[in-house]
Parts: C-alpha cells; structure tokens; sequence
C-alpha cells in the first residue's frame, strides 16, 4: 500500500465525530427519559460516579457527568480512527466504514455494559434496559461515521491551494 493513499489524520475531523456520536446518545438518552420516569441528571450522576463516585452527590455531578460523557465520545473516536478509519479509508467505501464503526460501538458496548461497568457501579446498568443502551451506541456510531466519512470525502484545501500555485 502507498503512504500517498492512507489519509492524513485530521484531528479536526476526529474531535468532530466523537462530538457527533457524543451528541447523538445525549439527544437518545433525552428522549428516552423524557418518555420514562429516569431523569437526565440522575444518568449524568452515575456517568460521574464511575468515574469519581464521591463526587455522585455535588452539585456539579450532572455537569461533569456531561464533561466526561464528551471527553470519552473523544477518545472512542480517536481509537477508532487510529485503528480502522486511518488505515481503511481510503480503501473502503463509506457503507463499509459505517459499518465498522458500528460493529466497534457495538463492541464497546459490550464491554462496558458485561465487563467493565458491573465491576465499576453497577447501579448504572440498572438504569436502562440493555436495548436502550445498544441504541445508544449504535447512534453514537453512525454520528461518529457519518462525520468522519464527511471529512474523508472533501477534498483537502491546503493540498489543492499548493498545487495552485505550483
């Protein structure tokens, strides 16, 4: 494989798309609680308490939940995007892609709904039924897709400005 096919890593691009699927599980998970009982903040609180459980009480919890909810949606971006989207893109068409990255969402909720959330708190998997949830990641990867797949089809300014004035 040539370096010249495999696309620069656009930071821009990544932090975009992991503020995407980030935002698509804020608005699910909004309107899930808007038809239930379960409150927003009380889902914020236990997203903070996985990560500070001290903190679960403060009046600053929801917020953080928040923070914490955008900065992980970040990082599952950047991993993605270090493992499949850099090195795929530009062999693979965008249903591929999208199709990657929600066998990786799917992945990741797996993880941390049976491995890594019954050992940390527990009482967040309560929360919400299991469908739910998967919808939730689900969402978060077709947003993060969509956004990167977005980036991937434009054609790169900088590159076209250079060879303009070649």
């Amino acid at each position: 494989m040539s370096h010249a096919r495999q696309p620069a890593i656009n930071h821009r691009a990544i932090v975009l798309a992991g503020l995407a699927g980030s935002l698509a599980e804020v608005v699910w998970i909004a309107l899930y609680c808007a038809a239930t009982p379960l409150s927003g903040s009380v889902v914020l609180r236990q997203i903070t308490a996985s990560f500070a459980p001290g903190m679960v009480d403060s009046a600053w919890a929801p917020t953080l939940g928040l923070l914490i909810h955008f900065a992980l949606g970040v990082a599952v971006a950047y991993a993605f995007s270090a493992v499949l989207w850099q090195a795929y893109a530009g062999r693979l068409g965008k249903r591929a892609l999208r199709g990657m990255a929600l066998l990786a969402l799917a992945a990741v909720w797996f993880v941390n709904f049976f491995v890594v959330l019954p050992v940390v708190n527990a009482d967040f998997i309560a929360l919400m039924p299991d469908p739910v949830t998967f919808a939730s990641k689900l969402l978060f990867g077709v947003a993060m897709a969509a956004t990167l797949n977005a980036f991937a089809a434009r054609p790169a300014r900088h590159a076209a400005g250079k060879l303009a004035h070649v």
